[in-house]
């Protein structure tokens, strides 16, 4: 068997050739969040994994995605975030004390250690570092300015870029979500915050694996703070967020996901994605790798449009979504399922098919009287 760093080389080496002469797109933690909500979708872990970018790849599909910020929304949101991290972050540093640690020493002065490296891997372990020189200064708060943290997702490496994460003088960590979305006298659209929240437990994620290297493992707080914009206007408000139900779900999928190696070694030779090649190839290349299309994807996936369509083509019952698809069993398809219903297949003891049946019966009941 040969050692890790070989097949960790080969793996890089594989997913490069995949990708073709396209730039690399990072995984981050909203893409790592979308991909963790449905771990069955080996088509995004590989994609993912290689760094393609799937909204290029979605054009050059004819099948263009609406998913993502508008430029507007993006300049505004890192105004916003300039502002909350003005003046070696006394703004945000308050609002962490007034949220989450109240019992401790006001933030009359902070750490703000330089985290520039290069790649990375060096911003990586520049973070490691000055984590770990938070803890030989007890008592103090430290802010770190966008740091860099690696989590292994299926067998590689996925390097993620939080917002900031506070170390509180008793040496505990906190992660902050900055967002452009308004807090209205003092809550949030639900939508966006438990979107915000997935994405934050990635973080928490890399962090733990950050803190179990160290000796005594600093405590992860479970608890992060989502700052907003006060009623859409400039002053900054905050939230304390538990997301231990998303870290733990997150945890849970992330670890179910199929290794890499599993996905790129079952594709057929000289599969690449791309966007050069043409149309009719690149299709049969997306094509051969298996997707778990289901309508949340619509919110999460740049190729939904084209999985949807692909999906609706085959008949396949996730399209209807996934409660759908867990009620109804074997039957997998639109086809199958309307045939069970007119009782021309599917076994009778089946409670999907009795279902179906009785549900049909009940209709043409209801037809019947109509006509009447």
């Amino acid at each position: 068997m040969p050692p890790p760093r070989t097949r960790g080389t080969a793996l890089r080496h594989r997913l490069a050739e995949l990708r073709g002469d396209a730039p690399a797109k990072a995984l981050d933690a909203r893409a790592l969040a979308a991909l963790a909500a449905n771990p069955g979708c080996a088509r995004r872990a590989i994609l993912d994994g290689a760094g393609v970018n799937k909204a290029v790849l979605a054009d050059a599909l004819g099948s263009p995605s609406a998913f993502g910020q508008s430029q507007f929304a993006l300049t505004r949101g890192n105004a916003f975030e300039a502002k909350v991290k003005a003046d070696g972050g006394a703004e945000l540093l308050r609002l962490v004390h007034e949220k989450l640690d109240r019992s401790a020493e006001p933030p009359a002065a902070a750490r703000v250690p330089d985290l520039t490296a290069t790649g990375p891997q060096g911003r990586t372990a520049r973070t490691a570092l000055e984590l770990r020189e938070a803890a030989g200064h007890p008592g103090a708060w430290t802010l770190l300015d966008h740091p860099m943290l690696a989590l292994d997702v299926a067998g590689s490496p996925a390097y993620l870029e939080p917002d900031a994460v506070v170390v509180h003088p008793d040496g505990s960590w906190t992660v902050v979500e900055i967002k452009s979305f308004p807090l209205l006298d003092g809550s949030a659209d639900p939508a966006k915050v438990g979107a915000a929240a997935r994405q934050a437990a990635v973080y928490v994620l890399a962090l733990e694996e950050v803190a179990a290297r160290l000796e005594p493992a600093p405590r992860v707080r479970h608890r992060i703070l989502l700052v907003c914009p006060r009623d859409f206007s400039n002053p900054p408000a905050a939230s304390a967020v538990d997301i231990r139900k998303q870290r733990a779900v997150t945890a849970r999928q992330l670890a179910r996901l199929t290794r890499l190696e599993e996905i790129a070694d079952a594709l057929p030779e000289g599969t690449c994605f791309s966007p050069e090649l043409p149309a009719e190839q690149l299709t049969a290349a997306v094509e051969s790798v298996p997707a778990t299309y289901a309508p949340e994807c619509l919110s999460a996936c740049e190729l939904a449009f084209h999985c949807r369509s692909r999906s609706r083509a085959s008949g396949a019952v996730t399209t209807l979504g996934r409660p759908a698809r867990a009620e109804l069993g074997g039957l997998t398809t639109v086809e199958e399922v309307l045939a069970a219903a007119r009782g021309e297949a599917g076994d009778p003891d089946d409670p999907a098919v009795a279902a179906l049946r009785r549900a049909a019966a009940l209709r043409a009941e209801a037809l019947e009287a109509a006509c009447r």
